[in-house]
């Protein structure tokens, strides 16, 4: 498999990180047929914080789970980093997913009675890494978070937004090039909802991570710097965010 992390070539210097070319996604057939995308084109760039918001069925969750490697176009064209995605074996997209790809869902996943900084290791456990340096790392990226000295705490002695950070720093402990998040702020009240939004915000900005994020709330999706609308499985608007990260 060709590296995700290969250089764009000297003609192309700042090749996009994500393309959906002609994405079509079915399921079904007959009466059961269902056509989530109806050939999208999708552009993401490396550094872009992008919103996508929809009504229910529009396919914006069917298009995260692409770009997210948890399912295939039915046809059409997905490039990481000009890597082909469709030419990936199921080992393959799984290294994909495990390198460079982190995630965060509005239901924050963690396992109860076990700390936090247990929690950020998990990947890094399946990884393979040593000890010492998950932990350091794990460490590392709940100080990023704003949770330092609460490495011991478990999710039953966090609130919802900080249950929310741990499950960010999860995802950032991999060292992701992409930050997926899904409704991240669902099961968050107004004020913690923000903090998590100027979290995010502040990561883009400062690290330059890529982060791509479904959500129905449209203040949310205010922060980011650009917002794509679906609608009946097509792309239908996409436009800078005034206001939002440049």
């Amino acid at each position: 498999m060709a590296s995700p992390e290969t250089p764009p070539s000297p003609d192309n210097p700042v090749a996009p990180l994500i393309q959906l070319r002609a994405i079509t996604r079915s399921y079904g057939t007959g009466e059961a047929y269902v056509c989530a995308l109806e050939g999208l084109d999708l552009t993401i760039h490396q550094g872009e914080f992008v919103a996508i918001m929809g009504p229910s069925g529009s396919g914006k969750s069917t298009a995260m789970n692409i770009i997210g490697c948890l399912d295939r176009p039915t046809s059409g064209q997905y490039l990481f980093n000009g890597v082909e995605v469709a030419g990936l074996n199921q080992d393959q997209r799984a290294l994909l997913r495990r390198h460079y790809l982190g995630f965060v869902f509005q239901g924050f996943n963690l396992l109860a009675r076990t700390s936090a900084l247990e929690n950020v290791e998990l990947p890094l456990i399946y990884k393979g890494m040593p000890r010492a340096e998950r932990q350091s790392r794990s460490r590392a990226a709940l100080a990023r978070v704003g949770l330092a000295g609460r490495e011991t705490h478990d999710p039953s002695q966090l609130s919802g937004g900080q249950q929310q950070r741990v499950a960010i720093a999860r995802a950032l402990a991999s060292q992701p090039m992409v930050l997926l998040a899904d409704e991240p702020t669902g099961n968050l009240d107004t004020q913690r909802s923000e903090e998590i939004m100027q979290l995010l915000v502040e990561l883009n900005r400062t690290e330059g991570l890529t982060i791509i994020m479904v959500t129905h709330e449209e203040d949310m999706a205010a922060h980011a710097g650009r917002l794509v609308t679906f609608r009946d499985g097509r792309l239908a608007s996409d436009v800078a965010v005034q206001g939002g990260v440049s």
